[in-house]
């Protein structure tokens, strides 16, 4: 296809963003409606990404390349594969669900809207960038917006947990900044080429010594944004002030960011590290999924239970992703695109329940199926489905992150499959106090049902729950090559460098010992 797409798709919600600058503050009516309309547009172009997607290729599709700073060697380049994939639908999706989610907010909805989608920009301009420079440029520009969501539009101490979250952000970005401007020389010093451009810096020979700095540097800015244990507590701040639309985001879409770089950037550029890393890593996530389903397990805040859920589950994909096998990787690609369906739609269902009753209290609810019972039944859905019920789309990537784990690590599997046994106790826990019980409490009693929006918003995250637990052959298909090839050049690059050390150490021994012959060998 020559028809730019993904610029296009990523640049419309600026364009729509530029447009509402010239709209009077006072209609706020059609401030809403462009809004809407601009994000509905962005998720239909999208569409076709999917539809003609070649699913027997591991190279980047639908690639734009145009020089940028020639003087640098800076381009604008972009591109997508079965790994960038869903994850770029996911984020225009979700952008369109919280927009509409976002029609209740009252107070300076022109700011609101604006950074938005500013934010869907930035968001969709990391998935698909190609070049380091452009990569950090988009990685940047979604975290201004988020910060004005939290802090202009969030809760109590919304400051603190805006500003909390800049300084967490800021401090991994100035890591792998400096960390992709070594890249940057070091492609020089090897093939005398000044270049961002990630295709070719793949091919380098990164220095063991090297690997391990610059793993380190990616490793602080990703882990951060996961958040993994124990650089998560920006998060559960984040999220009880932010406002709903924002924790859908940030839950949904944000802390992909940190896997989805551990898969594009560390495996690739630095696979000697990545290996010698995963004890480190497996015992972070584990003790990441344990902890976060133990400390939701006490969380009388539905928020705050939800947050301290998606660290439990990011360290499930953590794990997923360092067994470095098939099953691992794809089970944590789907865990992420289901994450951010069911946890994206946790954080709307309790902003809804916080709409009618300006609470978030567990103790304040109870027996709500009496007077919700449309509510209920969309969120026992999404409560099955982010515990990983059969037949819903939570449970097809768990199983695959088990199963790969299962055959690297029997050890790491098993501490595990804990999280989603506490997974099944703190959610049942949780639904059952919110929706059973007595309905005591009068205000509760004049609580009223899904409205039409919200059915717009609710229904169609429903549908891809069943499909995507039924059928999920079209989205495991579209990763199979990519995710094939990533392992393969990851394993390929590491037994070179696992046989250049043992050359090295029997050219040392040879040195020591028989000092002739080395001699000998190396005339």
């Amino acid at each position: 296809m020559n028809f730019p797409i993904l610029t296009i798709a990523t640049f419309l919600p600026l364009m729509g963003a530029i447009w509402l600058l010239f709209i009077n503050k006072g209609k706020e009516e059609k401030i809403r409606r462009i809004a809407l309309v601009t994000a509905i547009g962005s998720f239909i172009i999208s569409l076709p990404l999917f539809f003609n997607f070649n699913l027997n290729t591991h190279e980047f599709q639908f690639v734009e390349k145009v020089p940028w700073i020639k003087e640098f060697g800076i381009s604008y380049y972009v591109g997508i594969d079965g790994i960038s994939l869903f994850l770029f639908l996911l984020t225009s999706f979700l952008t369109l669900i919280s927009i509409l989610a976002s029609w209740t907010i009252k107070d300076r909805i022109k700011e609101y809207m604006i950074s938005m989608l500013v934010l869907e920009t930035g968001m969709l301009g990391v998935f698909i960038s190609l070049d380091l420079f452009l990569f950090f440029v988009f990685w940047e520009v979604m975290l201004i917006p988020m910060y004005l969501l939290i802090g202009v539009w969030g809760g109590p101490r919304r400051v603190y947990a805006a500003i909390k979250f800049f300084i967490y952000t800021m401090a991994g970005s100035v890591l792998m900044l400096v960390a992709i401007i070594s890249l940057y020389f070091m492609n020089y010093k090897a093939t005398g080429e000044y270049t961002f451009d990630l295709v070719k810096i793949y091919e380098l020979d990164i220095p063991m010594g090297a690997q391990f700095w610059l793993f380190l540097a990616f490793f602080f800015a990703f882990a951060i944004k996961v958040p993994m244990f124990p650089f998560h507590t920006w998060l559960p701040d984040a999220h009880v002030e932010a406002p709903t639309a924002a924790s859908v985001i940030l839950a949904g879409v944000l802390l992909k960011m940190g896997t989805y770089g551990f898969v594009r950037f560390s495996l690739p550029l630095f696979p000697y590290a990545s290996h010698q890393f995963v004890p480190i890593i497996a015992w972070l996530a584990i003790v990441g999924i344990i902890y976060g389903a133990l400390v939701a397990m006490v969380q009388e805040d539905l928020k705050k239970l939800v947050a301290y859920s998606s660290v439990s589950h990011l360290g499930f994909v953590m794990l997923g992703i360092f067994v470095f096998n098939i099953q691992g990787m794809e089970g944590g690609i789907l865990m992420m695109v289901n994450h951010g369906l069911s946890t994206g739609a946790l954080f709307l269902l309790v902003g809804m329940l916080y709409e009618r009753r300006h609470t978030r209290m567990i103790a304040d609810f109870g027996g709500l199926t009496k007077v919700m019972p449309i509510f209920a039944v969309f969120f026992m859905i999404i409560t099955l489905s982010s515990v990983g019920l059969p037949g819903m789309n939570g449970f097809v990537g768990e199983f695959l992150v088990l199963v790969g784990t299962f055959k690297s690590n029997i050890l790491y599997a098993t501490l595990a499959t804990t999280g989603v046994i506490l997974a099944v106790c703190y959610m049942l826990w949780m639904f059952k106090r919110v929706m059973f019980n007595k309905l005591t409490n009068p205000e509760n009693q004049k609580l009223k049902d899904l409205n039409k929006r919200e059915w717009a918003i609710l229904l169609p995250i429903a549908i891809l729950v069943f499909w995507i637990g039924i059928y999920p052959k079209p989205l495991i298909s579209r990763m199979d090559a990519s995710v094939n090839h990533l392992l393969t050049q990851v394993d390929e690059k590491y037994k070179l460098t696992l046989n250049r050390l043992e050359k090295d150490k029997i050219k040392y021994a040879m040195k020591d010992e028989l000092p002739e012959l080395a001699q000998y060998q190396e005339d």
